[in-house]
């Protein structure tokens, strides 16, 4: 057989000498050998406390969430409502939307679909109509809560599941379903398309925080659900801007869900919600942050107090305000006969003024 080299086995026993040494390094580093324990294998990541993991679920069609929710959104005839349609039997009739939010029949709509009616009845998908009674109404948030028998209530219909509004963002989806022009069932769809916005209320007040929506949104989707991305009600549709004349700018609002939250528990109760009210009209302050005072009431709880016009409301109970949405969010936040500390700019000093808060009127005497 051959033989090897003299320099080939030198080169050979060269070879196996360093692999045996970096054999030897390895074990040592990974505490293989050697009289220290055994080093801890690496955990794996997590996120950090602050950062939870966002889930990730499979995105919901419109399809499968109009399945899941329509049946609890509801068609509403008010007879005898100062102006509408005609009504079968003669009359008048408004026509909107609700939706059931518990199994109890307590259906959610607007204030003024149903102000003015001498009855009520609604109907679920295509089923007959059914009488409801008027629970309980809230002009300055335009809500109302009715109520049927829960017998009369159709096999397989759910209560609207109800989401919050903190967290919403510019650009969420958004769905509507009602009754516009009285065809019931209908669904549209778009996005947010802003927040905490102020529209009228039918009593000449101002409701804040009102979401802003590019769905479609026309007469009789008053009182319908505007829906998430998972189906839960985070509005409740009220107004559409138009853009001269009656056509339809693409422009809708809703009444916040949280208001809803607010305002259902009243109803139920007493049927009347009791806010507290300051008895001013505000605007914006050319100067700069702040609500210049434009009218003060009569006898009202700014005036009792030495409020007038021209002061310039800059802060309310400690917090900042910057804008006559502002003051409505303290206002509200609060009960009447409370007492507040208002600060306000008057001729370029800054002043406290304590009001002792009193009881909204069913109508803004400021017109």
């Amino acid at each position: 057989m051959s033989r090897l080299s003299p320099g080939t086995m030198l080169a050979f026993a060269i070879g196996v000498l360093t692999s045996a040494i970096a054999l030897v390094v390895l074990l040592l580093a990974t505490g293989e050998i050697g009289g220290d324990d055994p080093a801890p294998a690496p955990a794996a990541a997590t996120p950090a406390p602050d950062s939870p993991a966002v889930p990730r679920t499979a995105p919901v069609s419109v399809a499968d969430i109009y399945a899941r929710v329509s049946s609890g959104v509801v068609f509403i005839a008010a007879r005898g409502a100062d102006d509408g349609v005609p009504a079968p039997g003669g009359g008048q009739a408004a026509t909107g939307s609700g939706f059931l939010i518990d199994s109890e029949g307590s259906i959610v709509t607007n204030d003024h679909v149903v102000a003015a009616s001498g009855s009520v009845t609604v109907r679920f998908g295509d089923g007959d109509a059914v009488p409801a009674r008027l629970r309980g109404r809230d002009p300055s948030s335009d809500l109302a809560l009715l109520q049927v028998d829960p017998a009369d209530i159709p096999s397989g219909v759910r209560p609207v599941e109800l989401a919050t509004s903190e967290g919403l963002r510019a650009g969420d989806a958004a769905i509507a379903i009602g009754s516009p022009f009285g065809l019931a069932g209908t669904v549209t769809t778009g996005i947010i398309s802003a927040l905490d916005r102020e529209i009228p209320a039918p009593n000449g007040f101002t409701i804040s925080g009102v979401l802003q929506t590019d769905a479609a949104i026309n007469p009789g989707n008053s009182g319908g659900p505007l829906l998430d991305a998972r189906g839960r009600a985070i509005g409740v549709n009220s107004q559409i801007a138009t853009g001269g004349g009656n056509q339809s700018s693409g422009v809708g609002f809703a009444v916040p869900i949280d208001t809803v939250r607010e305002v259902v528990p009243e109803l139920k109760e007493g049927g009347v919600v009791e806010r507290a009210w300051l008895g001013v009209t505000t605007a914006d302050d050319p100067g700069g942050a702040g609500a210049v005072i434009r009218g003060v009431v009569a006898g009202g709880p700014a005036d009792r107090a030495g409020l007038r016009p021209g002061d310039v409301i800059i802060g309310i109970a400690g917090d900042a305000v910057r804008d006559p949405g502002d003051v409505g969010t303290q206002v509200n936040a609060r009960d009447p006969g409370e007492e507040v500390q208002v600060r306000v700019r008057r001729d370029d000093e800054e002043t406290d003024v304590v009001v002792r808060l009193g009881e909204r009127p069913q109508a803004n005497p400021s017109g």
